[in-house]
C-alpha cells in the first residue's frame, strides 16, 4: 500500500484529550480506534514534536487495522514545559521513561496486540524502557532513533563540552539559538527530510500552532542526552529484551548517529535492521515518497510477523 499524502487535519473518529501522570503532570493525547481494537500501536515522536506532525501516519497505521494512541511528552507540544519559555529542557530522561511506563499501564489491554512505535528520542525512550523491564510489548519499532548524537567535534568532546555549559550557568538556557530566516529554515528542512510538501506542513503547524512549539534544547538537555545513550548502549539488560524490535535507520542522518544504533541492534536477540542510504534524512516517515513507501512495507511486514 503506496503511503498517503500529508495531511494536517484530524479524522472525525480521532479525540484529542488528556492523560494524567501518577505525579500529577497532565498530559495532552491522542486517540484513533479502530473498528476492531484488537490491534493497538502507541506512536511516540521525537523532541520538540507534536503529534499532529505524524498525523499521515496515523493515518496509514490505521487503514492497516491498528489503534493509533499517541501522547506529546512531558515538556513539549501540549504538555507543558519544564523552562520558563520555550525551551526544550530535561533534568532526567527517566522521568519521561515513568511517563511511558505509567501510561502503558493504563493503555494496557488484556488480550489484544500492542506494539510501540518510537521516533528520534521517543525510540531512545522506548528502548530504555523495554531495557529496563518497564513494559513488554508484542512488537517494538524504532524509526531513527536517539542511541547516539551527531556533533560537529565528535561524541566524546561533544558531550565534555554540553556537560561543562550546563555546570556553568544556568543548566536551562538554550544551547543555541533557533534562527528563523529562509536559509536557517533551508538547513532544518535539509537535516530532516527531502520532502518540501512534508517540511512546509510542518512549518504551518509551527506558525497555526504556536503553544505546541519548542524551540532550541537547554544544555541539560543536551548533556543528558549524550549521557543517556551511552548509558543506555552499555546496559546489559539489552541482550535480555525477549520483544522483537526493529530499527529502521538513516545511514545518512545528521542528528542520530545510525552506526551505533546498528550496533545496539545487534545485541539484541529479537532484532531487525531496515537501513537507508543518502536518500533519506533523520524524519524517515516523512521522507519523500519512495523512501516512506519502502519504509511503511518494511514496518508493516514485520508487525504482521509479530503481532498478527
Amino acid at each position: 500500500m503506496m503511503p498517503v499524502a500529508p495531511r494536517r487535519k484530524l479524522d472525525p473518529n480521532a479525540r484529542v484529550g488528556e492523560w494524567t501522570a501518577p505525579d500529577g503532570w497532565r498530559h495532552r493525547r491522542f486517540d484513533w480506534p479502530a473498528a476492531d481494537d484488537r490491534r493497538r500501536l502507541l506512536f511516540q515522536t521525537g523532541r520538540a514534536d507534536m503529534f499532529e506532525k505524524y498525523l499521515d501516519a496515523f493515518e496509514h497505521f490505521h487503514a492497516q487495522g491498528w489503534s493509533i494512541t499517541a501522547f506529546d511528552w512531558r515538556g513539549q507540544g501540549g504538555s507543558g514545559r519544564l523552562a520558563e519559555d520555550d525551551t526544550g529542557h530535561i533534568e532526567d530522561f527517566g522521568t519521561l521513561v515513568d511517563d511511558l511506563a505509567a501510561f502503558w499501564r493504563d493503555w494496557h489491554r488484556p488480550g489484544a496486540r500492542h506494539a510501540v512505535l518510537g521516533h528520534s528520542m521517543g525510540g531512545f525512550l522506548t528502548l530504555r524502557a523495554l531495557a529496563e523491564g518497564r513494559f513488554a510489548p508484542d512488537a517494538a519499532v524504532l524509526v531513527a532513533p536517539m542511541l547516539g548524537l551527531r556533533a560537529p567535534m565528535g561524541a566524546v568532546l561533544g558531550h565534555r563540552l554540553a556537560t561543562w555549559m550546563a555546570g556553568w550557568g544556568d543548566p536551562r538556557r538554550p544551547a543555541w539559538r533557533r534562527g528563523e530566516s529562509a536559509r536557517a529554515a533551508r538547513q532544518r528542512q535539509q537535516r530532516l527530510t527531502h520532502d518540501i510538501t512534508c517540511f512546509a506542513e510542518q512549518q504551518a503547524w509551527r506558525r497555526d500552532n504556536p503553544q505546541l512549539c519548542l524551540g532550541s534544547p537547554s544544555w541539560s538537555w543536551v548533556a543528558q542526552a549524550f549521557a543517556a545513550t551511552a548509558a543506555l548502549r552499555a546496559d546489559p539488560r539489552l541482550s535480555a529484551i525477549t520483544t522483537p524490535v526493529q530499527f529502521v535507520l538513516a545511514d545518512a542522518d545528521r542528528l542520530v548517529d545510525a552506526r551505533m544504533a546498528a550496533a545496539v541492534a545487534t545485541r539484541l536477540p529479537h532484532a531487525e535492521v531496515v537501513r537507508f542510504g543518502p536518500e533519506s534524512a533523520h524524519e524517515i516517515l516523512r521522507e519523500i515518497a519512495p523512501v516512506r513507501a519502502r519504509a511503511y512495507a518494511a514496518i508493516d511486514g514485520f508487525l504482521d510477523r509479530v503481532a498478527p
